[in-house]
């Protein structure tokens, strides 16, 4: 069942005022935790904060295009959008694939 259904299913059922309300605090709750994604450092990837951080990522919907660059046991190679990725990664010394922010790993050493 999708979310909207299933909200559509459960809303004509509450009093409208609990309705706006019920908006309201989901609204405030989703723009809460987009802004503390936007300055909380991500936590290294064995500490207990890692697993709060997924969380709210998740409420502040950072995800596909909107995922942040840096998480919790990955790194990404940060370089200017017309740079190429592969010729930065050589320098480095680097597997050009692994150094994608999307790749889910630390970057590796090149073969």
């Amino acid at each position: 069942m999708d979310w909207t259904s299933l909200f559509q299913t459960i809303l004509p059922y509450l009093p409208a005022q609990y309705a706006g309300d019920l908006v309201s605090i989901l609204t405030f709750l989703i723009a809460a935790a987009a802004l503390a994604t936007r300055f909380w450092k991500p936590p290294a990837a064995g500490s207990k904060m890692a697993l709060l951080y997924k969380a709210v990522s998740a409420l502040a919907q950072c995800k596909g295009w909107n995922t942040n660059a840096y998480q919790p046991g990955t790194k990404a190679l940060m370089i200017p959008a017309d740079a190429s990725r592969t010729i930065a990664a050589a320098k480095l010394g680097l597997d050009p694939a692994s150094t994608h922010p999307k790749a889910g790993a630390p970057p590796k050493p090149a073969p």
